[in-house]
């Protein structure tokens, strides 16, 4: 069978069953049938899980046995190490997740070779610059990494660099074991009342700061995505790039490795500091131009340099900065201590085998990121996101192509309270899947929207009231299309669906400008229908003379003997004679049947 980026179903004997999961999914080799389709299809995400087989997850780097153990419980594990790129790309069609650390690319090929089949790829540490991010987006699959397992482990390292680099304790520790005892040559200098800039206020740059601020040193930090109070509470001031390298006596670098932050210590801006700058390293090599901190050194302007992180590693037996006389290096140990270690694997571990069970990840790199409070708080709105969006775009009629899409959430919230992305990403899912053969997910949502063309806004409506819930009410509103159920257009012009959950349970409350009160389970029927007495009956009969049953009623009108909307749940697909008959009632206008 022919897979795309998004979706892989490969030929099985073995029995599946199906599981209704809250986010993503991982697929093993199955066959799945209509019916199981339509029943993946009634919840927002279901995994398809063989019963005699577990999903396999292959391990490239080393990792802590206590992570090992985890997802040997869940998993079958495949330890492969120092594995080359084509070995990788050999093995990966043969896995449902990756683990690496920071020693294997995970390249477009990766992805590519997969087949559509890895659903997780999982860093054991926190940078994922060896991550092909666009790409992973691409096909679906989620980047999830541990990001604080070994936080403090990298700002102890980073301190241990700092204070060995200020009193020459690896060049002296040198010289002794060379057989010499140079007192005069190894004198320091002291960290009291120094400034140290920590460039990147993340997790481990906010606890050097917090060290070095014991140290007795004046902390500043450049962060442009760091609040201000969050720093300003552990008493230090966040400055601009340029006053942060021009100030200080001690740089502690502690950036991500991006296009923006690449090489961004280079010649014009080792120009800019004092002389006599001593620079910390524990982030990665590539945000310094080495050959230009070479340069640096030899002209005073950086009087030490101590490095844990290199562009190349390991790195030529040649490299002038690594046999540079007042530079420090070790080789990448920022996450090397036994407790950390540990600490990752676990964290990771946890990572992959919750994506692989389908459950929402805190630690997701290339999806919105949500708090695990926030995840357990929303799930009830994340299955009423996708509903709508399912049911939106069911409305929409043959031959108009959705454009314009607009979200409304309203709430009493403030809006710094409520992260909407998530909620956003599975509206998505709600209108893509139904009109593709496309998987969407947490991952690929904004991606796969915008390669369709398709512009989706957001709206808040702030309500008086109090926040006990997140949210009262989501609407969505597609523009500039025709609808196939006439009474779902609003006054506005466009096709709108509105619902809230009531006893954590999503329900639908508005068709066009019709009050209906639905829960979304199952599958919907929407009529347009004359208001007199007897159309439930009438249309309850049919449904049951054919073995349909029916989950509950609604009706909303503009006033007694006007119009009116009734939404039928029901728990089968009705047969199209069945909905023919429905038609053919006098009092019946229009309708539509609604798969969700």
């Amino acid at each position: 069978m022919a897979t795309s980026p998004s979706s892989s179903l490969l030929q099985s004997r073995s029995p599946i069953k199906l599981t209704s999961l809250s986010s993503l999914r991982w697929k093993l080799p199955v066959s799945v049938s209509l019916r199981q389709h339509q029943l993946r299809r009634a919840s927002p995400v279901f995994v398809v899980v063989s019963m005699d087989a577990k999903p396999t997850v292959l391990v490239a780097e080393k990792l802590g046995q206590a992570g090992l153990d985890l997802l040997k419980d869940f998993a079958n594990v495949d330890c492969s190490y120092n594995l080359s790129p084509e070995e990788l790309c050999t093995k990966i069609s043969l896995c449902d997740a990756l683990i690496v650390r920071s020693g294997t690319k995970v390249s477009r090929e990766v992805f590519e070779s997969s087949g559509g089949r890895l659903k997780v790829v999982g860093r054991a540490g926190v940078g994922i610059d060896n991550v092909d991010l666009g790409a992973a987006t691409e096909y679906g699959c989620l980047v999830v990494n541990a990001p604080t397992a070994n936080t403090v482990a990298a700002a102890e390292h980073g301190i241990a660099l700092l204070t060995a680099m200020a009193r020459n304790v690896a060049q002296a520790d040198a010289s002794i074991k060379a057989g010499k005892w140079q007192r005069n040559k190894y004198v320091g200098v002291s960290l009291v009342g120094k400034t140290l800039a920590v460039m990147g206020f993340g997790k481990v740059g906010t606890e050097v700061a917090r060290r070095a601020k014991g140290l007795g040193m004046h902390v500043i930090a450049h962060d442009p995505y760091a609040p201000a109070d969050r720093a300003h509470a552990i008493g230090v001031d966040l400055v601009s790039f340029d006053e942060a390298i021009s100030t200080a006596d001690f740089l502690s670098l502690h950036m991500p490795l991006t296009p923006a932050t690449s090489k961004i210590l280079n010649d014009e801006n080792f120009a800019k500091m004092k002389k006599g700058v001593r620079i910390v390293n524990v982030a990665r090599g590539g945000v310094i131009d080495e050959d230009a901190l070479v340069r640096a050194l030899d002209a005073g302007i950086v009087a030490q340099a101590a490095l844990d992180v290199l562009t190349v590693e390991p790195p030529p037996k040649d490299n002038k900065l690594v046999q540079h006389e007042n530079v420090t290096v070790t080789p990448h140990l920022g996450a090397s201590t036994l407790e950390a270690q540990e600490g990752v694997a676990i964290e990771i571990a946890e990572a992959v085998v919750g994506a692989l069970r389908g459950e929402l990840a805190a630690t997701a790199v290339n999806a919105p990121m949500v708090p695990a409070e926030v995840l357990t708080e929303l799930k009830p709105y994340v299955t009423l996101s996708e509903k709508l969006g399912r049911l939106a775009v069911q409305l929409v009629a043959g031959g108009s192509g959705v454009k314009s899409v607009k979200v409304t959430y309203t709430s009493a919230r403030a809006p710094d309270d409520l992260d909407t992305r998530l909620l956003r990403a599975m509206v998505t899912k709600g209108l893509i899947e139904p009109i593709s053969s496309v998987f969407v997910n947490l991952v690929n949502a904004d991606f796969t929207a915008k390669q369709r063309g398709i512009r989706i806004s957001e709206e808040r409506v702030i309500l008086d009231g109090s926040p006990e819930s997140p949210l009262e009410s989501i609407q969505v509103q597609i523009a500039n299309v025709e609808s196939k159920f006439a009474s779902a257009i609003s006054e506005s012009g466009e096709i709108t669906v509105e619902g809230r959950v009531k006893d954590g349970i999503p329900h639908l409350t508005k068709v066009g400008a019709f009050d209906v009160d639905v829960s979304l389970e199952g599958n919907i029927i929407l009529c347009r229908q004359v208001d007199q007495p007897g159309m439930i009956g009438t249309v309850g009969s049919i449904l049951g003379e054919e073995n349909v049953n029916v989950s509950f009623m609604s009706v909303g009108r503009i006033a007694p003997r006007k119009q009116a909307v009734m939404a039928i749940g029901v728990d089968e697909q009705p047969s199209k004679s069945v909905l023919t008959k429905i038609g053919e009632i006098p009092a019946i206008e229009e309708f539509v049947f609604l798969d969700l």
